[in-house]
């Protein structure tokens, strides 16, 4: 990835790409994600600017800023309508910080009464996308106010998981708040990357969780739902205690042990990421190759018939392309006495009440296709 080292993607003709890091569940690796993607960005030449959206402060914390001692941030962007720029402040070389305190605490029940306080955060960073090529948003662990705002403003999300069982409870029903979002508040947004974290390969449950979520993402091509274009990301962070030991000291992985392997995974995942969206300025795609596709679900996408199929040779499984008339096998079609694993997915009916009250309705209507859409 040399080639891609200090090159500004706006060079490429591509805008500020606006990603939410988003996850309901705590514990999963949210801000360990954008503090380290985000340093990896700008290490390869990009601007980025990541924005702390939680009242725990823990990416402030993490970049090295001590929240008690922090007037501007994100709450008086919120609550005062403080001015972007003058808000953020820059923490590494070409990285930014809005940070956030304990006040953000107080926003959601002093923006109570206000118009529009769902789209303040959007409103506020309008003025400063052609400033940065990437703004990284570390959302709290709820599906409150603040994440509303952080869902607005974005154009992707980036779901972080821990391929466990519990980790997966809520994963349907955060998936149908980003619907309703996309529905009724900001039409562009979609749930683009499935990061999974602490991953073991060696252990059977982690493969598990990771084949069904590619089973269930991929029922959804070709649908109208947020998440139809949804990718596992190649890249898996693995368990690495170095991670856990960097916060601490207020430093990124890359600062702390640049050699170690949670460095080298968001290290990977940077430049992954990097690539698509230049990818994108080059060619004009808007979605990752379908080779990608083909290689992540070999079962699914290649084989036609149980029996009598010979093996394809490895250098040439990269050229298959998938059909979309081709058969997709179910687990039950290769092996019908295989246990069903721990994992399974279950329909989530939305429920629209929770959080109606702060959602407010565009012109957008929704499809009549997504009732028929599979949910965890």
């Amino acid at each position: 990835m040399s080639g891609a080292r200090n090159m500004d993607i706006k060079d490429l003709g591509i805008e500020m790409k606006t990603i939410a890091v988003l996850n309901q569940k705590g514990g999963v690796g949210k801000t360990t994600t954008v503090t380290n993607t985000a340093a990896a960005l700008a290490a390869l030449g990009a601007k980025v600017v990541v924005i702390d959206l939680d009242p725990q402060a823990h990416l402030t914390i993490h970049l090295g800023l001590e929240p008690q001692s922090i007037e501007s941030g994100s709450y008086r962007i919120l609550t005062q309508s403080a001015k972007f720029e003058s808000e953020i402040t820059m923490v590494r070389p070409n990285l930014w910080l809005l940070p956030a305190n304990i006040n953000l605490v107080g926003a959601e029940s002093e923006l109570v009464s206000v118009v529009g306080r769902e789209i303040i955060l959007r409103e506020a960073l309008q003025a400063s996308e052609e400033e940065f090529d990437y703004c990284l948003i570390d959302c709290a662990p709820s599906l409150g106010l603040l994440t509303l705002n952080a869902l607005a403003a974005a154009e992707e999300v980036l779901i972080p998981l821990q391929p466990h069982f519990l980790a997966l409870q809520g994963f349907g029903k955060l998936l149908q708040t980003i619907e309703l979002v996309n529905r009724r508040i900001n039409t562009g947004l979609t749930v683009k990357w499935i990061l999974l974290c602490m991953f073991d390969s060696r252990a059977s449950l982690p493969n598990e969780v990771k084949s069904d979520i590619e089973r269930f993402l991929h029922s959804a091509r070709g649908t109208n739902s947020a998440w139809a274009q949804a990718q596992v990301l190649p890249c898996f962070i693995r368990r690495n205690i170095k991670l856990a030991e960097a916060p601490s000291y207020g430093k990124t992985i890359f600062e702390y042990e640049e050699n170690c392997h949670g460095a080298e995974d968001y290290r990977k995942v940077a430049e992954f990421l990097h690539a698509q969206y230049q990818g994108q300025a080059e060619t004009g795609l808007s979605e990752i190759p379908l080779e990608q596709e083909a290689q992540e679900q070999p079962v699914e996408v290649t084989q036609t018939t149980p029996t009598d199929v010979e093996p394809v040779p490895t250098d040439q499984a990269s050229d298959m392309q998938p059909s979309e008339t081709e058969p997709v096998l179910q687990p039950d079609d290769t092996d019908e006495n295989r246990e069903k694993p721990p994992i399974e997915i279950r329909e989530i009916q939305p429920d629209e009440s929770q959080i109606s009250d702060e959602l407010t309705p565009q012109e957008k209507q929704p499809d009549e296709s997504e009732s028929d859409q599979q949910q965890y």
